[in-house]
């Protein structure tokens, strides 16, 4: 089929105009210059205000976007070069492809009990176990990427809010075997099947509770220094940010937090630049899926945009 290269993806030559990894807010699909195809995945996953609104944040996201080369922190550098763009094979990789591949052959369904923003895919709440891990958990570049992350920082304590099936779960526990780490899911049902899935692959080092995101935070101990949250949960700038208060008190200077899907809303896009001029924030990447936050007191304030 002849391929046209779509009018409103405009984009610099350099980037080889291949793809548009648009639709990493559910899971990365490589979409090609056929615009119907793109266009009939667009009308079927999202609204057209939706649509319209992340290809425009796409898109600004492309123009303001660097590599390591434009980067002159060191600390910052030396992440992107060393962890982001790390094309070195890892034997977890093939760990983490078995556990998505056991869930996406997986056909029962579930009852989501959904407390967050909701779905732009799903209209109901009964849903197959294969279509949730192929359109709601991370895609498998972006798991090999938080693998590399927490390989990287070596954190000793890590939360994650917003455990789904446990595709993420198993990226954090894998980067650091060593760590503590705390998956927190609403939904009984989901935190059910990421438990089973974690024992099927003696993934033994995961605490999965079962609550309401509020009420446990408001109870979270303080930590020592080199913790990680991963935020993955309730996709709305009031949630976001009182998550984001609620756990100020755990800080230290080698604190790590990653916000999924900061693009993924107007509302979210505000969450996140109330994020990084506060105070406490020192650095922020945003590589559009995910926005990192560190709170290092000996860097200046910078914000960084890098394609990762």
């Amino acid at each position: 089929m002849a391929k046209a290269i779509p009018v409103i993806l405009i984009l610099p030559i350099q980037l080889k105009l291949e793809a548009i990894y648009y639709l990493e807010t559910n899971c990365l699909i490589s979409l090609g210059y056929n615009i119907a195809l793109l266009s009939l995945y667009l009308r079927t996953c999202f609204s057209k205000y939706a649509m319209l609104f992340q290809i425009k944040s796409y898109l600004k996201f492309l123009w303001k976007s660097k590599n390591e080369h434009a980067v002159h922190s060191p600390f910052v550098f030396n992440l992107v070069s060393k962890c982001f763009y790390d094309k070195k094979p890892k034997p977890e990789y093939s760990i983490l492809k078995e556990y998505r591949n056991s869930l996406l052959e997986n056909k029962n369904t579930i009852e989501v009990t959904d407390f967050g923003a909701g779905s732009k895919v799903f209209k109901s709440n009964t849903r197959q176990i294969a279509k949730i891990a192929r359109t709601a958990g991370i895609s498998a570049k972006r798991a090999e990427l938080l693998f590399r992350i927490v390989n990287y920082f070596e954190p000793k304590n890590i939360l994650e809010i917003g455990t789904s099936l446990g595709l993420a779960t198993s990226a954090l526990a894998l980067g650091n075997p060593k760590a503590v780490i705390t998956t927190l899911e609403g939904c009984p049902e989901t935190a059910n099947q990421c438990q089973l899935q974690l024992q099927k692959l003696n993934i033994n080092t995961v605490n999965c509770i079962n609550k309401e995101f509020s009420t446990f935070l408001k109870e979270f101990p303080l930590w020592g220094p080199g913790g990680l949250i991963y935020f993955d949960g309730n996709h709305s700038k009031k949630a976001t940010l009182e998550y984001f208060e609620l756990l100020l008190p755990t800080l230290s200077n080698e604190t790590l937090w990653i916000f999924d899907d900061i693009h993924w809303s107007p509302e979210m896009e505000e969450a996140w630049e109330i994020i990084k001029t506060h105070p406490k924030v020192t650095v922020t990447i945003d590589t559009f899926q995910w926005g990192l936050v560190f709170f290092r007191k000996e860097q200046p304030k910078e914000h960084f945009v890098i394609r990762a």
